[in-house]
């Protein structure tokens, strides 16, 4: 999971509602009712921004992936954009799709600031001079413990600082260009009509969300004084298990209903090598507060979402790890033995 956190201008009261959660539990919709603070907040639609608020952004990291739809949007609405990188790879790359004379329109645009952010006192010297209204940060501290510990930590900086803030909250990210693999884990076996060994039941619950869906949460943030010292949950509307989204993952890219291989990973020895792509537990959150106070809304369902992903990169034949099926082998060998 990533998070990003959105650093903006000019205080003001925040505002929180309860989450809930509407979803899908392998095709079985979970029905819950809104749990509101006193006041309830009526949206009126999703923020539009125009060329006429434009504002000075930096984007610190997300230039592999999140930043890269991220900034095409920002750079869309009229906004001066710079990303900071390490200056060791390309600042923009090609959305699958995208035509060469759009793709030079956007990179004539994007301004760069080379620099390693640890360095503290370049950081501090060559961001102040800029201006910057609004800093996007799409990478926080990793703690090996638990890789999440960074982003509770920096909200309670910024908490602690008195800045305008918004953090960002995502579950799994999915879509063209993922550097995760967490579709393209199930199209390799897929495309190779393999079996999908998946751990334990395969009910466990877990949540994806599109990442242009990601980056337009991101946009609707900018300059909404609803969003300031907020944290929001951003992913699909629905919950799904891990036998579900393989059979998602199937329907998406036209490939016949897999055979689904359950096995107890506490009997193998994987080494350092990962047999799944997901937490082996239930992981999901509401995304309720976004819609409501955002007035966010999903663009994709989890098959649109994966079919999006398939045809505009694996199924081009795109794709960021080569196959490995050697932990499969593992499994299905001793699944083989088993039943016979």
């Amino acid at each position: 999971m990533a998070s990003l956190v959105a650093i903006q201008q000019q205080a003001q009261p925040s505002f929180s509602i309860l989450p809930s959660s509407l979803s899908d539990f392998n095709g079985t919709r979970l029905h819950t009712q809104l749990q509101c603070k006193r006041k309830v907040w009526q949206t009126r639609g999703a923020l539009q921004v125009t060329a006429s608020s434009s504002k000075n952004i930096l984007v610190m990291g997300g230039t592999r992936f999140i930043g890269v739809f991220l900034s095409r949007l920002l750079v869309k609405e009229g906004h001066q954009v710079t990303l900071f990188t390490r200056g060791k790879a390309p600042i923009t790359q090609q959305l699958p799709g995208e035509s060469d004379q759009d793709f030079a329109d956007f990179s004539s645009k994007i301004l760069h600031l080379k620099g390693d952010r640890k360095d503290f006192d370049f950081v501090k010297s060559s961001l102040s001079a800029k201006g910057f209204d609004v800093v996007y940060d799409i990478n926080d501290a990793v703690d090996p413990k638990s890789r999440h510990k960074g982003k509770l930590e920096t909200e309670s900086l910024l908490e602690s600082r008195d800045v305008n803030w918004t953090s960002i909250r995502p579950v799994y990210i999915y879509g063209p260009l993922n550097y995760n693999p967490v579709e393209e884990w199930f199209f390799h076996r897929l495309k190779a009509g393999r079996p999908i060994p998946i751990p334990n039941s395969g009910i466990q619950i877990s949540q994806l969300g599109h990442v242009k869906d990601l980056a337009t949460a991101f946009l609707q943030v900018l300059g909404n004084e609803k969003a300031y010292k907020e944290v929001f949950n951003i992913s699909g509307e629905k919950y799904v298990t891990f036998d579900g989204l393989a059979r998602a993952c199937a329907k998406a890219a036209g490939f016949p209903e897999p055979e689904i291989i359950h096995y107890n990973p506490k009997e193998f020895d994987f080494g350092k090598k990962k047999a799944f792509p997901f937490r082996d537990q239930h992981f999901f959150a509401s995304v309720d507060k976004a819609k409501h106070v955002l007035g966010w809304k999903p663009e994709f369902d989890l098959v649109e979402g994966l079919a999006d992903s398939y045809n505009l990169d694996f199924g081009r034949g795109t794709y960021r790890k080569e196959a490995d099926f050697s932990t499969d082998d593992l499994i299905l060998g001793k699944s083989l033995v088993l039943q016979a």
